[in-house]
């Protein structure tokens, strides 16, 4: 796209570009000139609407975390129904997702992101981890309230083991994502302690 053609919506324009070449290329090559390149935008529209490349980045994660809130609403509003390895099953498969998953190390490589990540949000130096772990423990919670997972259970405990291993069961995203069944087995191994056999 030439230089001063305008871009409707440039931040999301720019962000679908920054999102594609993290998924295709990793974090390191993320840079301002890869991601207009892949905009199709000259250099200068990037900067018109962030004061520097970190802020262009913190403002990337912050909107995918905030995806992230929908799919938490989602999580909590599925406590009582189907089962509960099933919903964290499927959650997981969500939260963990190829995009999340590639923001992750990106926030690991650059300090400047975790400094301005954590003035923007609480616990906000590993974005995406903490709206997983929020998600996990509020909806862990609403199960145990409702019975279906022991009143004793060790939630806080319970969110770490699923959100540390989830991570890791994702991390390596060659050859793909791990299928539902490989998850779903580790979901039901950390939960069995506290999860009464049968229907929940």
């Amino acid at each position: 796209m030439p230089t001063g053609v305008h871009l409707r919506d440039a931040r999301q324009h720019l962000f679908d570009a920054a999102e594609r070449v993290l998924l295709r290329e990793g974090p390191h090559a993320l840079t301002s000139r890869a991601v207009t390149d892949e905009a199709g935008c000259a250099k200068g529209v990037l900067h018109r609407h962030f004061a520097d490349f970190d802020a262009f980045l913190t403002a990337l994660v912050l909107d995918r975390a905030a995806q992230l809130e929908t799919q938490a609403d989602a999580l909590r509003r599925s406590a009582g129904t189907d089962t509960v390895a099933a919903n964290l099953t499927g959650a997981l498969m969500t939260l963990f997702g190829p995009v999340p998953v590639a923001i992750i190390p990106l926030i690991t490589f650059r300090d400047a992101l975790r400094v301005r990540l954590r003035e923007a949000l609480p616990r906000g130096g590993i974005a995406i981890l903490a709206q997983a772990t929020d998600a996990i423990r509020a909806y862990l919670t609403d199960e145990r309230a409702r019975g279906r997972i022991a009143a004793d259970a060790d939630i806080d405990s319970l969110t770490l083991s699923l959100v540390g291993g989830g991570h890791l069961l994702f991390a390596d995203r060659d050859p793909g994502p791990p299928a539902a069944a490989v998850v779903g087995k580790f979901v039901t191994s950390v939960i069995a302690g506290v999860v009464p056999p049968g229907p929940a």
